[in-house]
């Protein structure tokens, strides 16, 4: 990693332009953090990056989502709510809507650019980087000598092999659905992850007619059968899914003058199928983008997903080498909160000073979809938990079919699994779909990080009415399966 020179297509060696003590690859949230730590210590940082300089949450992921629901959510409170009898008709104006997700979009743009813009421009590349053979970093006309590499390079849209041929301009991504000028009038969804399940109810509550497939029976990758079963009912309610599809072929086709995107599928039960309609969206997940770095240059194994091997979850070191892989780039955990700690603790880890040094701890496993009824994991997966032989546990769990509050509200669909271990009086995980929770992921992810037993969050108070009186239901049921005498209602109470 620290060789003097490179060599040219014509073999002829080239000198090193720049040697620096941290080259930072990569300018989302995971870079940035690495970088701006990193430099509290080292004057001979660099940071390189192509393409925009804001996080994948800003530009494409989290933020401009998050604004479609939004918009979608005003409409469908104001086109569903007979039962309170109030009757209306939202009028929905698409351009308006895609304009105000673009424009929010460029608002909190503003923010990271304004950091960055702040930097030092001798630290900041702009172009693509490429580590060859020696071991140093090549990007534009500089041959960079770096004693320690981070590499945050996110990761991208995975797409099936030939479909952007077949589909062409019928096809988006969540990299480039936020850029339609208008909402369509139809649109497939494929794919039901937390991508796919967010934007098929965002756009089916903005008046677009969507079908949404997925080729397994299961939402959001719910690992617990009765959660993914309940999820799969309340979302019905108002989605066109067909689940356990197989999809055979994609493509486009004339249809009175206009081009169409279809689907050939065929459904749970082995019958043939096909949609047709304007766009499709893939939602089939994301893939890192390591793959055309170089990292194997640097002594980095890859396996046969593009993850790097004998990573430390806790850094993104790779073994005893001097590089760290961060974010969605190393494929462990592509969530916003987790590449924005490893990038902090890969930018201590590289700073001599051990007061910088300072390694935040893994976080509590914790992922939100922000769909309606929401659903949450947080902690050990039921799987998890179920393969390790040692662990005694039960499942409390609640309906929030007939809780007080989310009646009230007119949200009352959903249910909670807690996951106690006998031994210890703690929570070990969590899944649910339901009103608030993400509220309720929250509580249980910080009791869990603070090592809170069921008796502790039982001593807590739970206001009344609310919906997270649901928690200490589901609470009271975990403490009377674990046989733990106490004096409260009975476990399955109804917060009335």
């Amino acid at each position: 990693m620290n060789k003097q020179s490179g060599t040219t297509t014509d073999d002829t060696p080239r000198e090193v332009t720049r040697k620096v003590s941290v080259a930072i690859i990569g300018a989302g949230t995971a870079g940035q953090n690495a970088f701006r730590q990193a430099s509290k210590i080292k004057d001979d940082v660099v940071i390189i990056n192509e393409g925009f300089w804001t996080t994948t949450c800003i530009a494409v992921g989290c933020m401009p989502s998050k604004l479609l629901i939004a918009a979608a959510d005003r409409a469908h409170d104001a086109n569903h709510s007979a039962e309170f009898g109030i009757h209306a008709t939202a009028q929905i104006d698409g351009k308006r809507v895609m304009e105000r997700v673009r424009d929010e979009r460029s608002h909190f743009a503003g923010y990271i650019k304004k950091q960055v813009d702040s930097w030092p421009d001798h630290k900041k590349i702009d172009g693509r980087a490429r580590i060859n053979e020696q071991g140093l970093i090549e990007v534009n006309d500089e041959l960079i000598a770096a004693e320690q590499i981070i590499v945050a390079t996110g990761s991208s849209p995975f797409i099936p092999d030939g479909w952007a041929e077949k589909l062409g301009d019928t096809m988006l991504t969540s990299d480039s659905v936020f850029e339609l000028e208008d909402l369509p009038k139809t649109m497939a969804v494929v794919g039901a992850g937390a991508i796919g399940l967010e934007l098929a109810q965002a756009f089916t509550r903005l008046g677009v007619k969507v079908t949404l497939l997925n080729r397994a029976k299961q939402v959001a990758g719910l690992k617990d059968d009765d959660i993914n079963n309940k999820a799969m009912d309340c979302l019905s309610h108002e989605l066109t899914m067909h689940l356990g599809s197989e999809i055979t072929d994609v493509g486009t086709q004339a249809d009175e003058g206009n081009k169409s995107a279809f689907i050939k599928y065929e459904d749970s039960a082995g019958e043939s199928q096909q949609w047709q309609g304007e766009y499709v969206l893939v939602a089939t997940g994301r893939r890192n983008n390591i793959k055309q770095l170089g990292v194997e240059n640097l002594g980095v194994k890859l396996d046969d997903k593009n993850r790097p091997k004998n990573l430390s979850k806790k850094t993104g070191q790779i073994g005893d080498l001097n590089v760290y892989i961060v974010g969605d780039a190393n494929a462990n955990i592509p969530l916003l909160h987790v590449a924005s700690d490893e990038g902090y603790s890969a930018g201590s880890m590289v700073c001599e000073n051990t007061e910088a040094a300072y390694i935040r701890p893994p976080a509590t496993p914790f992922s939100i979809v922000f769909c309606s009824p929401q659903i949450v994991n947080v902690g050990m997966s039921l799987p998890e938990i179920q393969k390790d032989s040692e662990l005694e546990f039960v499942i409390g769990s609640v309906s929030f079919d007939n809780q007080g509050r989310s009646r009230v509200m007119g949200v009352n669909c959903g249910l909670l699994h807690i996951y106690g271990c006998k031994k210890t009086d703690r929570i070990l995980g969590a899944s649910m779909v339901g009103p608030d929770a993400e509220y309720i992921g929250h509580i249980l992810a910080t009791a869990i990080t603070n090592d809170l037993s069921i008796k502790d969050m039982l001593d807590t108070p739970f206001y009344h009415p609310t919906i997270l009186e649901g928690l200490r239901t589901a609470l009271r049921d975990v403490q009377y399966k674990m046989e733990i005498p106490f004096q409260s209602q009975d476990a399955q109470e109804n917060n009335f």
